[in-house]
């Protein structure tokens, strides 16, 4: 009988779990601009696009339980489904990702970083939206913008991906403070991190 992907699980249940088990490892795969902006205390930034790119690198001589996070848990839904196919098998998604976190009170760092991507998508949506519809006023065809937003957006919802989040996630402003992506994998595939005990 096959494996079946755990399911999500909420913020007083990933306290929990970080608190019983230190070799818990919390892994946010927003970009790494998103991450510095603002982060759960203790988590490792592994972004998914580092995953899609790393995957045949995606292997752990650990069973340590994976904690997937992100902005709202799209994406570390994404990763959740990568990871498992690589052969990890204890995989959590936060419920929610950070958004839920910080409504829960729970404690967060924040530094300078851009806005979160969702909120970049929903502004560039909007922005293409407007100029087309106004655009149209001037030259017909741009009414065709608007229409190909809606529909990409549409298509966004039912496929549960989001391109233009991909090609955002492209732009400088979200890729600072990258690093090496293969030392970037240690997080997921290494020993256990540095403070948390080893295997027995």
């Amino acid at each position: 009988m096959p494996e079946t992907i755990p399911t999500t699980i909420d913020t007083a249940q990933v306290r929990s779990l970080v608190h019983h088990n230190p070799r818990a490892r919390l892994i946010d795969v927003r970009n790494p601009a998103e991450f510095t902006a603002t982060h759960i205390p203790g988590s490792c930034n592994v972004p998914l696009e580092v995953l899609r790119a790393q995957q045949g690198m995606l292997t752990a001589e650990h069973d340590d339980p994976i904690v997937l996070v992100c902005g709202s848990g799209m994406r570390a839904e994404s990763a959740r489904a990568l990871l498992h196919e690589a052969g990890l098998r204890q995989l959590h998604v936060l419920r929610g990702g950070v958004t839920a976190w910080q409504q829960h009170d729970a404690p967060v760092n924040t530094g300078s970083g851009p806005w979160a991507m969702e909120r970049q998508v929903r502004l560039t949506a909007g922005l293409l939206v407007l100029t087309g519809v106004l655009g149209s006023t001037v030259y017909r065809p741009l009414k065709w913008l608007a229409g190909f937003v809606g529909g990409g957006l549409t298509f966004a919802g039912l496929s549960d991906t989001c391109a233009m989040s991909r090609l955002l996630a492209l732009l400088p402003h979200n890729r600072a403070g990258g690093g090496d992506p293969a030392a970037t994998l240690t997080a997921i595939t290494g020993p256990a991190p540095a403070g948390r005990p080893e295997h027995e």
